[in-house]
C-alpha cells in the first residue's frame, strides 16, 4: 500500500522509516521539500515532495504535524487528494505554552479533540486516530515486557478503521478500537499521560496496554 506521510518532523519520520521496513513505498510531504533531501539520501527508494505531492501519491496517508499546523496542512493538501483514503491521525492538540509541574497544555477543551475539529472542517475524509499515544522511539517494533503493548484507535469509518488496525499490527502493536470520534477527547490525553514520567524524570521508555480478564 502507498504511504502518503503529510509532515517531515520526528514522528513523520519515523513512521515513514517504519513503512518502508515493513515493504510499503513512501512519499513524504513537506511545506519545504529541499529539507528533505539528506533525508531522501538516506532511505533509498522513499520519495519527497509538497503535501499535495503526498496526498496524491496516497492509498493510505499520515497526518504527522504539530496540531496547531493540522488543519492548515489538510487544506494545503487538498481535501479533494485524500477523498476515499483512510488519514491516520496522529496529532496532538499540543498548545503553544510550557508544561505545568509536567503536565503538557492543550489547546482543545474536554469535551473536544483535534480529531473532531480535523472531521468537521473536512466531513468527507476518513480520519483514524492513531500513534498519538507514545514516543516516535517506539512507534515501530516496539519491545517492552509483558508483550506487545496498546495502540488506542478511533474514527467514524470502519473500513478506514480497519486499514489502520492493519498496519498497527504490522507495527508490532495491539489494537483497540474506543469507537467514534469521540473518543479521541480521550485518546488525544494519553499523549499527556505518557510525557508525564519523561517531562518530570527525564523517564520516555514506556507504552500503554490495555488489559482484560484472563
Amino acid at each position: 500500500m502507498k504511504i502518503g506521510i503529510l509532515g517531515s518532523g520526528a514522528v513523520a519520520q519515523a513512521l515513514a522509516a517504519g513503512f518502508l521496513q515493513h515493504g510499503h513505498p513512501v512519499m513524504l510531504g513537506s511545506g519545504t521539500p529541499a529539507k528533505l533531501a539528506d533525508w531522501a539520501a538516506q532511505h533509498p527508494g522513499a520519495k519527497t515532495g509538497s503535501f499535495a505531492d503526498a496526498a496524491g501519491f496516497a492509498e493510505l496517508a499520515v497526518l504527522a504535524v504539530k496540531g496547531t499546523a493540522a488543519l492548515a496542512v489538510v487544506r494545503a493538501a487538498g481535501a479533494e487528494r485524500l477523498a476515499g483514503k483512510p488519514v491516520i491521525d496522529a496529532t496532538n492538540p499540543i498548545a503553544d505554552a510550557a508544561p505545568v509541574h509536567g503536565v503538557l497544555q492543550f489547546f482543545t477543551g474536554i469535551n473536544d479533540s483535534l480529531l473532531e475539529q480535523l472531521q468537521h472542517e473536512y466531513p468527507a475524509l476518513k480520519f483514524v486516530k492513531a500513534f498519538n499515544s507514545v514516543g516516535n522511539a517506539f512507534m515501530v517494533d516496539p519491545q517492552f515486557q509483558g508483550g506487545a503493548p496498546t495502540m488506542f484507535i478511533c474514527g467514524n469509518d470502519d473500513a478506514a478503521k480497519q486499514a489502520v488496525r492493519g498496519i498497527v499490527e504490522q507495527f508490532g502493536w495491539e489494537a483497540a478500537d474506543m469507537g467514534r470520534a469521540e473518543a479521541a477527547r480521550a485518546i488525544e490525553p494519553l499523549c499527556m499521560l505518557w510525557c508525564i514520567p519523561g517531562l518530570l524524570r527525564n523517564e520516555w521508555a514506556h507504552a500503554f496496554k490495555l488489559v482484560k480478564p484472563a
